[in-house]
């Protein structure tokens, strides 16, 4: 056994760890000029509020800052010990937390997937905000149908949501984790809510997991844009 998974063991690091993490990304949000799109946002959400938050995986660092003092939010972290690294460091920024994760099989009586869902329709039962990673692990930028049975199940609807600094540093791993760097610019884009009805079938769930995938596609696009200084038509590109 490595070092490293050793380590990463022992409650002592992960607090640790998480409480270092949690330091930088205030640092970077201190140190960074904000923008957010639409202007009018918080407005829009708060008429429907709670709602679903959906975010792409490695694309969730600077999440935590979108969450206003009055507001209660929670968020689904995975069981793996980095997992509890990002559940101390988003407790640690104000989040609640709720651990579990999906499953690229589309089960939900693995990694904890049932008590997770059951525990996030219960949080939004509490006028609680669910924030949840759209794409399951290990295949990014592709919605899965959790998020949307989730929607189905709660009557909330889903906000795609992407945030994005103009210096970064992304890695090399399946889901292109984006470490954001002090000393730029931030960009949080809303995109179109999904409003998913309680009736709909498998079909229609395909359609708006579709739409999910989509509309955070659009949003994490226009996020960079902003932030890279490029015209609409760039982004597009």
């Amino acid at each position: 056994m490595s070092v490293w998974r050793t380590m990463a063991r022992q409650r002592w690091f992960q607090v640790g760890l998480g409480s270092l993490v949690a330091a930088y990304l205030r640092l970077v949000a201190r140190t960074t000029r904000s923008v957010m799109e639409p202007a009018d946002a918080y407005t829009r959400v708060d008429a429907d509020w709670p709602v679903i938050l959906a975010i792409w995986h490695g694309q969730h660092f600077m999440g935590p800052f979108l969450r206003r003092p009055k507001d209660r939010a929670t968020v689904l972290v995975s069981r793996h010990r980095d997992g509890e690294i990002n559940a101390i460091a988003a407790e640690k920024l104000g989040m609640e937390t709720i651990r579990g994760s999906g499953d690229t099989g589309g089960r939900f009586d693995r990694k904890g997937g049932v008590g997770a869902f059951q525990a996030m329709r219960n949080a939004l039962r509490e006028n609680v905000t669910v924030v949840q990673t759209a794409d399951v692990p290990k295949i990014a930028r592709v919605a899965g149908l959790g998020i949307v049975m989730l929607a189905r199940a709660s009557g909330r609807p889903i906000y795609p949501v992407a945030v994005a600094t103009s210096r970064r540093y992304v890695v090399g791993n399946w889901d292109r984790t984006t470490v954001n760097l002090p000393f730029g610019r931030r960009a949080a884009v809303w995109g179109e809510p999904v409003r998913v009805p309680s009736d709909a079938d498998d079909a229609a769930l395909e359609a708006y997991r579709r739409q999910v995938e989509e509309n955070l596609n659009v949003a994490t696009a226009r996020a960079y844009a902003i932030v890279d200084r490029k015209t609409e038509t760039e982004s597009r590109g």
